[in-house]
């Protein structure tokens, strides 16, 4: 089972997250939304069957999903891409497979720092 499950708010990011999404092809309006923004998330489990809840003031975004089962999936900037979520040593790992050639792949990983304190780190790759 994953360590990251429970209500986390976002606290801070770093410049990485704006050339983050600058590589998968968010445009420079959305970039700013996506800098300035608070947002929360909330991971739920029951059983085989998880819960991903991402609440901001700009949207909403709510995954449900078995490990390990592709699934469509629109994201926040409305890039649609095939995802699939895993458990690896005790992280959430998120993999996004981008649906239109010219967009890039992305991984997303959710890590458990301690009891107050929860890593989210995201790359992009073709």
């Amino acid at each position: 089972m994953a360590s990251v499950l429970g209500y986390w708010k976002l606290d801070k990011s770093d410049d990485k997250w704006d050339e983050y999404m600058k590589a998968v092809g968010v445009n420079f309006v959305l970039r700013k939304v996506g800098n300035s923004l608070t947002v929360y998330e909330e991971i739920k489990q029951d059983g085989d069957n998880w819960e991903l809840h991402l609440l901001s003031t700009f949207k909403n975004i709510h995954l449900k999903f078995k490990l390990g089962e592709e699934f469509d999936e629109t994201t926040g900037d409305g890039r649609q891409c095939r995802s699939t979520f895993e458990v690896e040593d005790g992280d959430l790992v998120h993999y996004q497979r981008a649906t239109k050639e010219n967009e890039a792949d992305s991984k997303v990983t959710r890590r458990r720092v301690d009891d107050d304190t929860m890593t989210v780190v995201s790359i992009c790759y073709n």
